[in-house]
């Protein structure tokens, strides 16, 4: 089974992937390849983030001392 990628290593290889196209010292046929992988590597980002941010919640104080949770938005 292949190893779930953090969002840190995938953010990395998206920055070398931009980093490779924004030196324009490939060919167009390799630059679409990259770009194709680029977007597809933006898109895990969001994923990531998207499930991470479903995670957070925000602890509120009530008036008498307990804590509530409540999604943070």
């Amino acid at each position: 089974m292949a190893e779930k990628k953090t969002f840190e290593k995938t953010m990395q290889e998206l920055e070398e992937v931009v980093l490779a196209l924004e030196a324009g010292q490939i060919e167009l046929e390799q630059a679409l390849v990259l770009y194709e992988k680029g977007i597809k590597l933006s898109k895990t980002c969001q994923k990531i983030l998207d499930q991470a941010e479903q995670k957070v919640v925000r602890l509120t104080e009530n008036e008498d001392g307990t804590m509530t949770e409540e999604a943070f938005v």
